[in-house]
């Protein structure tokens, strides 16, 4: 097996952990590439299997938690899976790509167990709980009563902010981006 590595990010919603995610991927020289998740939803537009996601139907979805063959998994709404398959993972390692995992803190815990030391877990965090709400605020995307159950998710997963390898704060983006891309940097040239 070659050496690729596994790089795993957990946020609270808000964070700005997509902005981040999407500079690090910036650097070729890191050879990062997303792991592909599998969805029981069906495709939209013009997604292809393999491609955006593996689109399974909710009971392949089901058979496949059963024999276990899911890093981690959720069940966003009733039939509605999203997960990570650890062949998938496995299959990109093995041809020396670093997979990147966008993860929930539940599902980032999951995926750093299965792989120890081959994997480095990053939590972004907010400066506070209060910033939180007013990035969410200044989106315009989400009634009052959706920001509220986001701070409440929030202040949920900051909890699991101590299990992760390294704690990034975002109180300042590009220090944030810096941050993380050297973590990163080093922890692939171990």
């Amino acid at each position: 097996m070659d050496n690729g590595k596994v790089i795993i990010f957990s946020a609270p919603s808000g964070s700005g952990k997509s902005t981040i995610i999407g500079e690090l991927m910036k650097h070729a020289e890191l050879n990062l590439h997303f792991s592909v998740s599998a969805t029981s939803r069906p495709p939209r537009g013009t997604e292809r299997h393999g491609v955006e996601y593996f689109f399974l139907t909710p009971e392949d979805f089901k058979a496949r938690i059963d024999a276990g063959e899911f890093l981690e998994y959720e069940e966003v709404y009733a039939n509605r899976f999203y997960g990570t398959l650890r062949s998938q993972v496995d299959s990109q390692l093995s041809r020396g790509e670093n997979v990147v995992c966008d993860v929930d803190v539940l599902g980032g815990q999951n995926i750093k167990h299965h792989y120890g030391d081959r994997a480095l877990s990053l939590f972004i965090q907010p400066p506070s709980l209060d910033e939180l709400r007013r990035r969410l605020e200044g989106r315009a995307t989400d009634a009052p009563e959706v920001i509220d159950e986001r701070i409440a998710r929030a202040a949920y997963e900051l909890s699991f902010a101590p299990k992760f390898d390294v704690v990034i704060v975002n109180d300042d983006l590009a220090a944030a981006v810096a941050e993380v891309t050297a973590r990163v940097a080093e922890f692939l040239g171990r």
